[in-house]
């Protein structure tokens, strides 16, 4: 079939490279301009990009795929569909009517569940056991379109955002495949979605990524493993801001409120809302490397019941 891919991260990457193993005829890549990236802000071309160099396809980098130039060079290219993974823009309605078959989408949750930007990371922060990847033929909202497939997967309890995103990237490259080979022969009957059920999952914010130690314990935890890499989960000690790259739920017993630490069983260990605790396995202080909570116990020497917390 030919096809135009539109995707930009990392997790696009599986189902582009699935498109091309399976056989399709990939007209055009486009994907996101490159950007600053990083701590030194170096220009850097998005995974895409990368991917589709090393596949020999050529790309295009529209800074908005509505622009007419860009509108009309999808046009000539003449696809019988088009594919979207994570390409980060809104599709108008000029390009959806381009392609005879539409617009197939992959999207990391089972719609109508999680619709937006970050999907993977709020099921993680809001305690979801079971997530999957949808399918869908794409119209002119946010996640609204019909349902072509879908499939479902446990989230480990201890499961983090990366390690998720990465399994339902190839997940959704075999169903992306599954969905184009059912559409040719007949087979998916696309369902409407039942915009009754629908949750969302916005692009994640700096603040979101704050903890409110009066929570309880599973909650925090839920949001350490969610946000990660960006924007991450933390807290503030002695005043400077502190990463909570890593943590575990402990059984230590420990009195006191919420945010004071727990040392005196010799880890890091923060004592939550309900009374639970975490241990602190992995932490990074303002301007300071990620260390281990023991290097971090070993060198600060946070008192029993010193506090964490105090929003910015």
């Amino acid at each position: 079939m030919r096809l135009v891919f539109l995707g930009t991260p990392e997790f696009a990457v599986p189902s582009l490279e699935r498109l091309v193993a399976a056989g399709h005829d990939i007209a055009a890549v486009v994907t996101q301009p490159d950007r600053p990236k990083g701590r030194g802000q170096q220009v850097a071309p998005p995974p895409v990009k990368l991917a589709a160099q090393r596949l020999g396809l050529p790309v295009h980098q529209p800074e908005r795929i509505r622009n007419p130039e860009a509108v009309a060079m999808l046009a000539a290219l003449q696809p019988q569909g088009m594919v979207v993974v994570g390409y980060g823009q809104l599709i108008p309605q000029t390009v959806i009517d381009l392609a005879p078959l539409g617009i197939i989408n992959v999207h990391a949750s089972l719609l109508p569940k999680y619709r937006g930007a970050a999907p993977v990371q709020w099921a993680i922060a809001r305690g979801e056991t079971v997530t999957g990847v949808t399918t869908m033929r794409i119209d002119a909202g946010l996640d609204t379109g019909d349902i072509l497939l879908q499939r479902a997967t446990p989230i480990g309890p201890d499961e983090t955002a990366i390690e998720l995103s990465e399994r339902l990237a190839v997940m959704g490259a075999d169903l992306l495949v599954e969905t184009l080979r059912g559409l040719e022969s007949g087979a998916i009957v696309p369902q409407a979605q039942d915009h009754s059920q629908a949750t969302y999952a916005p692009l994640l914010k700096k603040e979101d990524g704050w903890i409110d130690w009066r929570r309880p314990a599973a909650e925090v935890y839920n949001k350490i493993r969610g946000f990660l890499p960006w924007p991450g989960a933390w807290t503030r000690f002695r005043g400077k801001l502190l990463h909570i790259w890593k943590a575990r739920p402990t059984a230590i017993s420990s009195q006191g409120p919420a945010g004071a630490l727990a040392t005196a069983h010799g880890k890091l260990t923060a004592i939550c809302g309900d009374g639970a605790a975490l241990e602190l396995t992995e932490v990074q202080l303002e301007g300071k490397k990620r260390i281990s909570g023991q290097d971090f116990l070993n060198g600060y020497q946070p008192a029993d019941g010193e506090r964490l917390g105090e929003p910015a």
